[in-house]
């Protein structure tokens, strides 16, 4: 699926690989993965007597060639932007010149479809049937990407323009989601070249709305729940827990955005003749938000709290260190419940944000009482939460504690979502990984962003799994967005690992059971 023409609004040339591109094999001590390097796969007995030697090199080779840079370069030249509405075109040319021939490359039916919220793009969706009587994967990922910011990238990079600078590809969409999604189709090709079929039945679907919330894409699957019917979700988006550790999650932290308005008067009034007898909207909201959340981030509202953090969640994370890559910011101590781990707050509990706070000018103070002071503060929660009455919960909150004029809006929503952890295709799919990672895959209940994931397990039904082919520090909305080629070699490995195992049960790795056919 290499695109070898332009599109005409992308960069004018589609960049190769640097001359002498390097393979991947080995990594300095200062790289984000440290000094690990991952085992060659040809070498276990074990995993070359489930899983063919020579696919595992093809995969390795696909990224060390640089034919995997080619196609990832290609696709990062179509600036996708979801928050720009003129993004529409190349949008579709994504979909039309990148998606369709991948997918029927794999021998898919592909078909778009219109989305009936008019705030979303199209969706895209490939069927490839092999047999009623094999399991079914669906895969997911999305085509768009968030604003190039393109005045703020480094020095000789940009965000259409892929950019090597050692084992860092720079480009928007390199890390969320193209070169995710590039991984998992690369290695869905790989197997099918090697073997003449997949084993399983395939529906991919794509959606263009990702980074401005997925809209339309709950309402869309349940239209669609026949066809997208399927045994589980395996896809790729978000980060490892760190740049060297092989990581599954299985769900996603919701979002709340909440506006807080504190709008007293139309005017601001000298604070000398007025000082002491006009009640300061700013004071004020410091003070709400002061109610909602302590100056160490502890939540003051017991309702936005979690039911409690479930025994086998607490397990999961046990020995799992946050912030484990070189660059990372260190946790800040005494920071949020202090009861809790650093990994136990971040995956399994809720924080409230202060995201933006204003009133007046700040750069160019008056002396004056402003007349509005505003903030917009997030919920961000884990699955099981009450979230159904955010916006008056925090209402009555803020009245009993003596603020009813700050005025409360909730902005929007994203839901939390959680494939359980003891759900047999989680066991399966961490066998299946450890036999080429050759070292153990850390099992997260979810991440701390958020992702679209209850329409899997919520409106579609499914076990949905996440192998995540970034890491923490991609800055994947940030200029300088990056894809690191180590651990895009190594998952290519592991996709390529999982669905051959898919496709080929053994003995020793059986699938979990599943329905005959798509269900």
């Amino acid at each position: 699926m290499v695109v070898g023409r332009k599109p005409p609004y992308a960069a004018e040339s589609t960049p190769l690989p640097p001359e002498g591109f390097p393979p991947c094999r080995s990594l300095p001590s200062s790289s984000p993965l440290g000094p690990i390097v991952p085992r060659s796969t040809a070498t276990s007995g074990r995993i070359t007597a489930l899983i063919p030697a020579q696919l595992l090199r093809k995969a390795e080779e696909f990224i060390d060639s640089g034919a995997f840079f080619a196609e990832l370069a290609a696709m990062v030249a179509y600036p996708t932007e979801s928050v720009h509405p003129e993004a529409s075109v190349a949008v579709t040319a994504y979909l039309d010149e990148v998606l369709t021939p991948a997918l029927t490359g794999l021998g898919c039916s592909v078909r778009t479809y219109g989305n009936e919220d008019p705030r979303g793009g199209p969706f895209l969706v490939g069927r490839r049937v092999e047999s009623p009587k094999l399991p079914t994967l669906l895969c997911y990922g999305h085509a768009d990407v968030v604003d190039g910011q393109a005045d703020q990238w480094g020095e000789g990079r940009g965000p259409w323009t892929l950019t090597a600078e050692g084992e860092r590809w720079y480009g928007r969409g390199a890390a969320d989601n193209k070169g995710q999604h590039l991984v998992n189709l690369a290695a869905l090709r790989l197997l099918l070249a090697e073997q003449g079929r997949l084993g399983f039945n395939l529906t991919c679907l794509f959606e263009t709305g990702e980074e401005i919330g997925s809209p339309g894409l709950a309402r869309f699957a349940a239209a669609h729940r026949e066809g997208l019917r399927a045994d589980v979700l395996i896809a790729s988006d978000g980060p490892r827990v760190d740049a060297a550790t092989p990581t599954l999650f299985l769900g996603a932290r919701g979002g709340v955005q909440i506006l807080l308005d504190v709008d007293l008067r139309p005017d601001a009034y000298h604070s000398g003749n007025w000082g002491g007898v006009l009640r300061n909207p700013a004071t004020t909201l410091a003070g709400a938000i002061a109610s909602l959340v302590d100056g160490h981030g502890g939540i003051r509202v017991p309702e936005l709290l979690p039911p409690g953090l479930p025994d086998a969640v607490r397990r999961s994370l046990a020995g799992v260190t946050v912030a484990n890559s070189p660059g990372d910011p260190a946790p800040d101590e005494g920071w949020g419940d202090i009861s809790l781990t650093a990994a136990e707050r971040l995956y399994a509990w809720n924080t409230l944000e202060v995201l933006s706070l204003g009133a007046a000018d700040i750069d160019r103070p008056v002396n004056a009482i402003p007349g509005r002071a505003r903030a917009v503060l997030q919920l961000r929660h884990v699955a099981g939460t009450d979230v159904s009455r955010v916006g008056e919960v925090l209402t009555e909150h803020l009245a009993r504690q003596g603020f009813p004029m700050v005025d409360v809006t909730v902005l929007g929503r994203f839901p939390a979502a959680r494939t359980p952890l003891d759900d047999p295709w989680v066991d399966w799919a961490r066998a299946a990984l450890e036999q080429v990672a050759e070292r153990p895959v850390t099992v997260l209940p979810n991440i701390g962003g958020s992702l679209p994931h209850s329409v899997f397990t919520e409106v579609l039904g499914l076990p949905a799994l996440w192998l995540p082919h970034s890491y923490p520090g991609c800055l994947q909305h940030a200029p300088d967005e990056h894809l690191l080629a180590p651990i895009a070699r190594e998952g290519l490995v592991l996709a390529t690992a999982l669905f051959h195992a898919l496709g080929n049960p053994t003995a020793e790795l059986p699938l979990p059971a599943y329905a005959k056919g798509p269900r």
